[in-house]
Protein backbone atom coordinates (compact mmCIF):
# COMPACT_ATOMS: atom_id res chain seq x y z
CA UNK A 1 0.00 0.00 0.00
CA UNK A 2 1.25 3.23 -0.77
CA UNK A 3 0.08 7.14 0.58
CA UNK A 4 -0.78 8.86 -2.83
CA UNK A 5 -0.80 12.95 -2.99
CA UNK A 6 -3.08 13.49 -6.07
CA UNK A 7 -3.24 16.82 -7.69
CA UNK A 8 -6.39 17.51 -10.19
CA UNK A 9 -8.41 14.57 -8.22
CA UNK A 10 -11.94 15.91 -9.37
CA UNK A 11 -10.78 15.98 -12.62
CA UNK A 12 -11.68 13.61 -15.42
CA UNK A 13 -8.33 11.69 -15.01
CA UNK A 14 -8.07 12.49 -11.47
CA UNK A 15 -11.05 10.93 -10.71
CA UNK A 16 -10.52 7.61 -12.64
CA UNK A 17 -6.92 7.29 -11.31
CA UNK A 18 -7.96 7.87 -7.76
CA UNK A 19 -10.55 5.01 -8.29
CA UNK A 20 -8.10 2.82 -9.51
CA UNK A 21 -5.12 3.60 -6.93
CA UNK A 22 -7.98 3.08 -3.98
CA UNK A 23 -9.20 -0.26 -5.61
CA UNK A 24 -5.52 -1.48 -4.96
CA UNK A 25 -5.26 -0.43 -2.05
CA UNK A 26 -3.31 3.07 -1.89
CA UNK A 27 -4.53 6.05 0.51
CA UNK A 28 -5.31 8.59 -1.27
CA UNK A 29 -5.43 12.03 -1.03
CA UNK A 30 -6.71 14.23 -3.55
CA UNK A 31 -6.59 18.01 -4.06
CA UNK A 32 -8.44 19.88 -6.55
CA UNK A 33 -9.71 23.69 -6.15
CA UNK A 34 -12.67 23.30 -8.65
CA UNK A 35 -11.45 25.86 -11.40
CA UNK A 36 -14.75 27.13 -12.85
CA UNK A 37 -13.39 26.22 -16.14
CA UNK A 38 -16.40 24.17 -16.54
CA UNK A 39 -19.07 23.55 -13.32
CA UNK A 40 -18.51 22.15 -9.94
CA UNK A 41 -21.40 19.54 -10.67
CA UNK A 42 -18.96 17.81 -13.55
CA UNK A 43 -16.28 17.23 -10.82
CA UNK A 44 -18.85 16.46 -8.11
CA UNK A 45 -20.48 13.68 -10.43
CA UNK A 46 -17.00 12.47 -11.30
CA UNK A 47 -15.96 12.24 -7.16
CA UNK A 48 -19.73 9.99 -6.63
CA UNK A 49 -17.72 6.67 -5.90
CA UNK A 50 -14.64 8.38 -3.65
CA UNK A 51 -16.80 10.04 -1.30
CA UNK A 52 -18.23 6.77 -0.17
CA UNK A 53 -14.47 5.37 0.20
CA UNK A 54 -12.77 5.14 3.47
CA UNK A 55 -9.26 5.39 1.89
CA UNK A 56 -9.78 8.62 0.10
CA UNK A 57 -9.73 12.25 1.30
CA UNK A 58 -10.63 14.93 -0.94
CA UNK A 59 -8.77 18.55 0.17
CA UNK A 60 -10.54 21.30 -1.84
CA UNK A 61 -7.41 24.02 -2.47
CA UNK A 62 -5.18 25.38 -5.00
CA UNK A 63 -1.87 23.97 -5.55
CA UNK A 64 -0.21 27.25 -5.44
CA UNK A 65 -0.84 27.81 -1.37
CA UNK A 66 2.07 25.98 -0.06
CA UNK A 67 1.14 25.33 3.16
CA UNK A 68 -2.27 23.32 1.80
CA UNK A 69 0.72 20.94 0.21
CA UNK A 70 2.70 21.25 3.24
CA UNK A 71 0.45 20.03 5.66
CA UNK A 72 -0.85 16.55 3.42
CA UNK A 73 2.79 15.64 2.84
CA UNK A 74 5.33 12.76 4.37
CA UNK A 75 8.17 11.85 3.51
CA UNK A 76 6.51 8.51 2.57
CA UNK A 77 4.59 10.21 0.22
CA UNK A 78 3.78 9.19 -3.59
CA UNK A 79 3.13 12.98 -5.26
CA UNK A 80 1.00 12.14 -8.90
CA UNK A 81 0.61 16.06 -9.75
CA UNK A 82 -2.00 15.96 -12.34
CA UNK A 83 -4.10 20.00 -11.83
CA UNK A 84 -3.47 22.46 -14.38
CA UNK A 85 -5.82 24.74 -16.53
CA UNK A 86 -6.35 22.73 -19.60
CA UNK A 87 -6.80 23.66 -23.58
CA UNK A 88 -4.90 24.62 -25.85
CA UNK A 89 -7.12 27.13 -27.55
CA UNK A 90 -8.13 28.80 -24.16
CA UNK A 91 -4.96 29.65 -23.34
CA UNK A 92 -4.19 31.72 -26.18
CA UNK A 93 -6.69 34.28 -24.23
CA UNK A 94 -4.82 33.39 -20.83
CA UNK A 95 -1.19 32.77 -20.65
CA UNK A 96 -0.78 34.74 -17.96
CA UNK A 97 -3.20 32.11 -16.01
CA UNK A 98 -1.99 29.25 -17.67
CA UNK A 99 2.18 30.43 -16.33
CA UNK A 100 0.71 31.02 -13.17
CA UNK A 101 -1.54 27.69 -12.42
CA UNK A 102 1.01 25.28 -14.86
CA UNK A 103 4.42 26.61 -14.10
CA UNK A 104 4.22 28.56 -10.72
CA UNK A 105 1.88 25.79 -9.46
CA UNK A 106 4.44 23.08 -10.42
CA UNK A 107 6.88 24.88 -9.01
CA UNK A 108 5.04 25.32 -5.64
CA UNK A 109 4.34 21.36 -5.46
CA UNK A 110 8.26 20.93 -6.01
CA UNK A 111 9.24 23.08 -3.07
CA UNK A 112 6.55 21.36 -0.84
CA UNK A 113 7.79 17.89 -2.03
CA UNK A 114 11.32 19.58 -0.79
CA UNK A 115 10.11 20.63 2.62
CA UNK A 116 8.70 17.62 3.03
CA UNK A 117 11.26 15.15 1.95
CA UNK A 118 8.73 13.73 -0.49
CA UNK A 119 11.20 11.28 -2.69
CA UNK A 120 8.71 10.25 -5.83
CA UNK A 121 6.88 11.94 -7.88
CA UNK A 122 4.96 11.57 -11.62
CA UNK A 123 4.16 14.51 -13.44
CA UNK A 124 1.12 14.46 -15.52
CA UNK A 125 2.17 16.60 -18.95
CA UNK A 126 0.78 16.41 -22.68
CA UNK A 127 1.81 15.45 -26.50
CA UNK A 128 1.25 19.05 -27.18
CA UNK A 129 4.98 19.84 -26.07
CA UNK A 130 5.93 18.30 -29.49
CA UNK A 131 4.75 21.38 -31.37
CA UNK A 132 4.19 20.96 -35.21
CA UNK A 133 7.99 20.21 -35.97
CA UNK A 134 8.80 17.05 -33.99
CA UNK A 135 8.82 14.04 -36.61
CA UNK A 136 5.82 12.09 -36.47
CA UNK A 137 5.92 9.76 -34.35
CA UNK A 138 6.69 11.64 -31.66
CA UNK A 139 9.73 10.25 -29.30
CA UNK A 140 10.38 11.44 -26.05
CA UNK A 141 13.98 12.73 -27.21
CA UNK A 142 12.72 15.33 -29.33
CA UNK A 143 13.83 18.31 -28.42
CA UNK A 144 10.47 20.11 -27.98
CA UNK A 145 11.67 23.92 -28.52
CA UNK A 146 8.73 24.81 -30.50
CA UNK A 147 5.11 24.51 -28.53
CA UNK A 148 2.28 26.42 -30.77
CA UNK A 149 0.18 27.54 -27.49
CA UNK A 150 0.96 28.82 -24.31
CA UNK A 151 -0.77 25.48 -22.48
CA UNK A 152 2.32 23.77 -24.41
CA UNK A 153 5.00 26.10 -23.24
CA UNK A 154 3.38 25.69 -19.34
CA UNK A 155 3.65 21.74 -19.76
CA UNK A 156 7.59 21.98 -20.94
CA UNK A 157 7.93 24.49 -18.34
CA UNK A 158 6.95 22.01 -16.12
CA UNK A 159 8.76 19.02 -17.41
CA UNK A 160 11.73 21.57 -16.73
CA UNK A 161 11.25 22.69 -14.00
CA UNK A 162 10.85 19.00 -12.82
CA UNK A 163 14.17 18.33 -14.54
CA UNK A 164 16.16 21.35 -13.05
CA UNK A 165 15.73 20.38 -9.40
CA UNK A 166 15.00 16.97 -9.23
CA UNK A 167 18.74 16.11 -8.92
CA UNK A 168 19.01 18.60 -5.81
CA UNK A 169 15.70 17.68 -3.78
CA UNK A 170 16.72 14.15 -4.39
CA UNK A 171 13.61 13.13 -5.99
CA UNK A 172 12.65 10.46 -8.55
CA UNK A 173 10.26 11.08 -10.70
CA UNK A 174 8.53 10.04 -14.14
CA UNK A 175 7.44 12.41 -16.12
CA UNK A 176 4.24 11.07 -18.52
CA UNK A 177 2.98 13.06 -21.73
CA UNK A 178 -0.22 12.42 -22.48
CA UNK A 179 -2.20 12.14 -25.84
CA UNK A 180 -5.67 12.96 -26.06
CA UNK A 181 -7.56 11.63 -23.67
CA UNK A 182 -10.96 10.21 -24.24
CA UNK A 183 -13.75 8.09 -22.13
CA UNK A 184 -16.44 8.53 -19.33
CA UNK A 185 -16.04 11.96 -17.90
CA UNK A 186 -13.84 13.89 -20.50
CA UNK A 187 -14.07 16.88 -20.35
CA UNK A 188 -17.02 19.04 -21.97
CA UNK A 189 -14.61 21.46 -23.81
CA UNK A 190 -12.91 18.63 -25.48
CA UNK A 191 -14.06 17.94 -29.01
CA UNK A 192 -15.54 14.07 -28.80
CA UNK A 193 -17.62 15.07 -25.67
CA UNK A 194 -18.38 18.80 -27.25
CA UNK A 195 -19.73 17.08 -30.54
CA UNK A 196 -21.54 13.92 -28.78
CA UNK A 197 -23.83 17.05 -26.74
CA UNK A 198 -24.45 18.95 -29.74
CA UNK A 199 -25.20 15.15 -31.99
CA UNK A 200 -27.95 14.79 -28.81
CA UNK A 201 -29.21 18.21 -29.47
CA UNK A 202 -29.02 17.73 -33.23
CA UNK A 203 -27.30 21.05 -34.00
CA UNK A 204 -24.25 20.58 -36.54
CA UNK A 205 -20.53 20.27 -35.95
CA UNK A 206 -18.25 22.42 -36.19
CA UNK A 207 -14.79 21.04 -37.99
CA UNK A 208 -11.94 22.94 -38.28
CA UNK A 209 -10.10 22.23 -41.35
CA UNK A 210 -10.77 19.75 -44.08
CA UNK A 211 -11.10 16.67 -41.22
CA UNK A 212 -7.42 15.53 -41.80
CA UNK A 213 -5.81 16.46 -38.92
CA UNK A 214 -5.53 13.55 -36.94
CA UNK A 215 -4.67 12.52 -33.33
CA UNK A 216 -3.70 9.67 -30.90
CA UNK A 217 -6.92 9.03 -29.04
CA UNK A 218 -6.22 7.09 -25.53
CA UNK A 219 -9.23 5.34 -23.92
CA UNK A 220 -8.85 6.79 -20.10
CA UNK A 221 -8.22 3.43 -18.51
CA UNK A 222 -4.94 2.49 -20.64
CA UNK A 223 -4.23 5.95 -19.55
CA UNK A 224 -4.97 4.79 -15.50
CA UNK A 225 -2.36 2.34 -16.02
CA UNK A 226 0.10 3.44 -17.01
CA UNK A 227 -0.08 6.11 -14.80
CA UNK A 228 -0.25 3.41 -11.68
CA UNK A 229 2.73 1.65 -13.35
CA UNK A 230 4.69 5.25 -13.50
CA UNK A 231 3.51 5.40 -9.80
CA UNK A 232 5.69 1.85 -9.44
CA UNK A 233 8.03 2.62 -11.35
CA UNK A 234 9.18 5.62 -9.10
CA UNK A 235 10.26 3.41 -7.00
CA UNK A 236 13.07 1.46 -8.32
CA UNK A 237 14.93 4.67 -9.70
CA UNK A 238 17.57 6.76 -7.89
CA UNK A 239 17.50 9.90 -6.13
CA UNK A 240 17.58 13.04 -9.06
CA UNK A 241 16.67 10.52 -12.01
CA UNK A 242 13.78 11.56 -14.27
CA UNK A 243 11.99 9.51 -16.51
CA UNK A 244 9.74 10.67 -19.36
CA UNK A 245 7.61 8.92 -21.55
CA UNK A 246 4.86 8.73 -23.72
CA UNK A 247 1.20 7.55 -22.90
CA UNK A 248 -0.63 6.92 -26.38
CA UNK A 249 -3.09 4.89 -27.93
CA UNK A 250 -1.32 3.59 -31.12
CA UNK A 251 -3.59 3.91 -33.78
CA UNK A 252 -4.08 7.82 -34.68
CA UNK A 253 -7.75 8.58 -36.06
CA UNK A 254 -8.62 12.04 -38.19
CA UNK A 255 -11.31 14.18 -37.13
CA UNK A 256 -13.29 13.22 -40.13
CA UNK A 257 -12.97 9.37 -38.61
CA UNK A 258 -13.60 10.04 -34.93
CA UNK A 259 -16.88 11.69 -36.34
CA UNK A 260 -17.94 9.24 -38.23
CA UNK A 261 -17.16 6.65 -35.39
CA UNK A 262 -19.30 8.89 -33.09
CA UNK A 263 -22.24 9.81 -34.97
CA UNK A 264 -22.70 5.94 -35.83
CA UNK A 265 -22.59 4.97 -32.41
CA UNK A 266 -25.05 7.61 -31.48
CA UNK A 267 -27.25 6.72 -34.05
CA UNK A 268 -27.32 9.95 -35.39
CA UNK A 269 -26.79 11.55 -39.24
CA UNK A 270 -23.56 14.25 -38.30
CA UNK A 271 -24.10 17.67 -39.83
CA UNK A 272 -21.13 19.72 -40.72
CA UNK A 273 -20.41 23.47 -40.13
CA UNK A 274 -16.97 23.64 -41.67
CA UNK A 275 -14.72 26.51 -40.80
CA UNK A 276 -10.68 27.36 -40.74
CA UNK A 277 -8.20 25.74 -38.92
CA UNK A 278 -7.89 27.36 -35.34
CA UNK A 279 -4.30 28.98 -34.35
CA UNK A 280 -2.60 26.68 -31.23
CA UNK A 281 -3.75 23.52 -33.02
CA UNK A 282 -1.49 20.67 -34.49
CA UNK A 283 -1.96 18.91 -37.58
CA UNK A 284 -1.05 15.32 -36.29
CA UNK A 285 -0.06 13.63 -33.26
CA UNK A 286 1.13 10.05 -32.75
CA UNK A 287 2.95 8.57 -30.06
CA UNK A 288 6.38 6.22 -30.44
CA UNK A 289 5.49 3.80 -27.30
CA UNK A 290 8.96 1.89 -27.62
CA UNK A 291 10.30 3.38 -24.28
CA UNK A 292 6.75 3.30 -22.69
CA UNK A 293 6.64 -0.92 -23.68
CA UNK A 294 10.20 -0.60 -22.28
CA UNK A 295 10.03 1.05 -18.89
CA UNK A 296 6.17 0.71 -18.44
CA UNK A 297 5.17 -2.28 -19.75
CA UNK A 298 2.78 -0.11 -21.25
CA UNK A 299 0.55 -1.43 -24.12
CA UNK A 300 -2.76 0.97 -24.42
CA UNK A 301 -5.80 -2.26 -25.11
CA UNK A 302 -9.05 -0.02 -25.93
CA UNK A 303 -9.68 -0.32 -29.92
CA UNK A 304 -11.06 3.27 -30.55
CA UNK A 305 -14.73 2.08 -31.78
CA UNK A 306 -15.42 0.39 -28.33
CA UNK A 307 -13.98 3.08 -26.62
CA UNK A 308 -16.43 5.44 -28.36
CA UNK A 309 -18.94 3.11 -27.34
CA UNK A 310 -18.60 2.88 -24.05
CA UNK A 311 -18.17 6.88 -24.15
CA UNK A 312 -21.51 7.29 -25.64
CA UNK A 313 -23.19 4.97 -23.23
CA UNK A 314 -21.97 7.09 -20.69
CA UNK A 315 -22.65 10.10 -22.09
CA UNK A 316 -26.49 9.06 -22.54
CA UNK A 317 -26.93 8.08 -19.17
CA UNK A 318 -25.38 11.41 -17.71
CA UNK A 319 -27.30 13.20 -20.14
CA UNK A 320 -30.53 11.33 -18.10
CA UNK A 321 -29.02 12.33 -14.75
CA UNK A 322 -28.52 15.50 -15.26
CA UNK A 323 -32.41 16.72 -16.90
Amino acid sequence: MSRVLLTGAAGFIGSHLAEALVARGDDVVGIDDFDPFYPRAVKERNLAVLRGAKSFRLVEGDIRDGAVLRRELTAETVVVHLAAKAGVRPSLADPAGYASVNVAGTGAVLDACRHAGVSRLVFGSSSSVYGDTSPVPFREDAPCLEPVSPYAASKRAGELLLSSVAAHFGIRAVTLRFFTVYGPRQRPDLAIHAFARRLLKGEALPIFGDGTDSRDYTYVDDIVRGVVAAIDRTGGLTAGQVETYNLGGDRPVTLARMVETLAAAMGVPPVIDRRPRQPGDVRHTAADLTRARAGLAFEPRMPFPEGIARFVHWIRDDARNVA
